[in-house]
């Protein structure tokens, strides 16, 4: 891969490309592979989210791509920088805002946005005048003199973002930015992660599990799962690709029966393409779901099973999920399936 310094957004020149970039742990029972060969690519001015259940090798990817973890194998360009041979030259055109916070509680936000300003560099003149900036951007006005260790998970997630954003970076990097957050304070976050590229023109990457964030910020959404990107490409094309609708239905205590049922009669149950319980959930995929829902309880009903509860929606990222991986974002087990006829 070759690739010359991004001159600007828009240019189409990749601000990030990878090609194999694979990371294993060596431990005493054994290898184990959080990341298993990652092709995958930004360009300038897009936000794009790897989403995916905690535990499946999003945040290792972000610590290679931001030279904290050396990759054990692949390769990466980012931001005209080669990974491997130049991780100086990435750092210093990156920012990254990993999940736990590492500020100083004994600083006021703005001593500590100058002290990293400084750290980068910037002269003491040009450190004041950027985080003069980001204040303004952030929404820190009036918190300047106050203590970090004082600010809300909030206020402190946007200080941390200002951080990660200090020396001017043209890519910055977000690990599970509103992890925490009471969703007024993610609302608005999501509105200053909108604001870094639409009026600054930043390329963000960020991971999540929260498939809201995702629909929410993203251009593009990678889903990974087991260390690997297992499908790609638009929220919106994403959930098309599930097709029809999703129909849920509650049965506390017998889903599993529930779901039997609904199997065995599948062939019955014309444009019904999918039947799988998640929990106390049992769900159904289906050409038009509210047409065929007055049969899907008709045969519970016939078989003795009571649903507490009935829902008709269209596809989720969840569901996305679901389809490709067999599992939920918030599960660690495959669902039960089934296939037509059981």
């Amino acid at each position: 891969m070759t690739y010359s310094e991004p001159q600007s957004p828009g240019t189409g020149i990749p601000m990030l490309a990878t090609e194999g970039l694979k990371r294993e742990f060596h431990t005493r029972n054994g290898t184990v592979k959080a990341v298993l060969g990652i092709d995958m690519t930004v360009h300038p001015g897009e936000i794009v989210g790897l989403l995916g259940p905690n535990g499946a090798g999003k945040t290792t990817m972000m610590r290679m791509l931001t030279t904290l973890l050396a990759p054990t194998g692949g390769q990466a360009r980012i931001v005209g920088h080669d990974l491997r041979s130049d991780p100086a030259g990435v750092r210093g055109r990156v920012g990254y805002v990993a999940q736990a916070s590492g500020v100083d509680p004994a600083c006021t936000v703005e001593e500590e946005l100058v002290h990293q300003a400084r750290l980068h560099g910037l002269p003491l003149r040009r450190a004041r005048a950027r985080t003069a900036d980001l204040v303004d951007s952030l929404d820190l006005e009036g918190l300047t003199s106050r203590r970090t260790g004082e600010l809300s998970g909030g206020q402190r997630r946007r200080l941390e973002v200002a951080i990660g954003l200090v020396h001017d970076p043209p890519l910055v990097f977000l690990d599970e930015p509103t992890t925490g957050l009471d969703p007024q304070s993610r609302s608005n976050l999501w509105n200053h992660v909108r604001r870094l590229r639409d009026t600054l023109g930043t390329t963000v990457l960020l991971t999540t599990h929260y498939m809201d964030e995702a629909d929410a910020l993203c251009d593009r959404v990678l889903i990974v799962d087991h260390g690997a990107i297992v499908s790609e490409g638009r929220p919106s094309d994403l959930k098309h690709e599930v097709g029809g609708d999703v129909v849920r239905i509650e049965a506390p205590g017998d889903a599993e029966r529930a779901r039997s049922l609904l199997a065995c009669h599948q062939d019955e149950l014309p444009g019904v393409s999918l039947v799988e319980r998640a929990d106390d959930t049992v769900r159904i995929l289906a050409r038009d779901g509210e047409r065929i829902m007055v049969d899907l309880l008709r045969v519970l009903v016939d078989g003795g099973v009571h649903a507490s509860g009935v829902n008709v929606s269209r596809p989720t990222l969840e569901d996305v999920f679901l389809d490709i991986t067999g599992r939920s974002l918030r599960d660690t087990a495959p669902l039960t399936a089934s296939a037509p006829g059981v």
